[in-house]
């Protein structure tokens, strides 16, 4: 299956479910709303035989590029493996509420995703409904937000250190500037081209 199949075929399985598709660096990627994540996945897997989930992770594009964004402030993205077919391919999911970003648990399906679902939750505060277990699987246990979005500050909101006379460890507010230290970078529009030009 080459990547001009699996479009026609995304197209015949999914149908209108598809926001958007493009391909780029030699894969296809699929975008799709939060509200029908569960059922596209399962036809993914059922219908287009993408058995391997190999990777889960949550997305915030607050102040994306340079210019403004329209879609909402959270996805969440996964890649897909085919074994069958020998084919990757990507599955962007728009969460439609910005500031409780939900969307439904796939580890029925892809029982592997029970980690990499926790870990968006704890990083970037997306709500996986049904999920078995919907924990902190990063920062420790009385962590206060989610340290991978945008607008968290560098330096948190607590510190911690041990304190000899109790004799453990204590929180605190944190006592350093916050700063910015790291460049930003907005690479141009067509930027992947380039990549998938030099390396044919």
């Amino acid at each position: 299956m080459n990547n001009d199949t699996l479009v026609s075929a995304l197209h015949d399985v999914l149908g209108e479910r598809i926001l958007g598709l493009s391909t780029a660096l030699g894969q296809v990627t699929v975008e799709i709303s939060a509200d029908c994540h569960h059922i596209v996945c399962e036809r993914l897997r059922d219908r287009l035989g993408f058995d391997v989930m190999i990777d889960l992770c949550g997305i915030d594009y607050s102040t994306y590029g340079n210019t403004e964004w329209d879609a909402p402030r959270f996805a969440v993205v996964m890649q897909l493996l085919s074994i069958q077919h020998n084919m990757r391919m990507r599955l962007r999911s728009f969460c439609m509420d910005d500031e409780a970003p939900l969307i439904e648990s796939v580890t029925d399906l892809w029982p592997c995703a029970n980690w990499f679902e926790r870990e968006a939750f704890d990083l970037y505060g997306i709500v996986f409904s049904g999920h078995p277990d919907l924990r902190r699987i990063l920062t420790d246990y009385g962590f206060i937000g989610h340290p991978f979005r945008k607008d968290f500050p560098i330096s948190g909101y607590t510190e911690m250190r041990y304190d000899e006379a109790q004799r453990r460890v204590v929180y605190q507010p944190v006592t350093i500037e916050p700063r910015e230290n790291v460049p930003r970078i907005v690479r141009e529009a067509h930027y992947a081209d380039g990549i998938e030009r030099n390396e044919q």
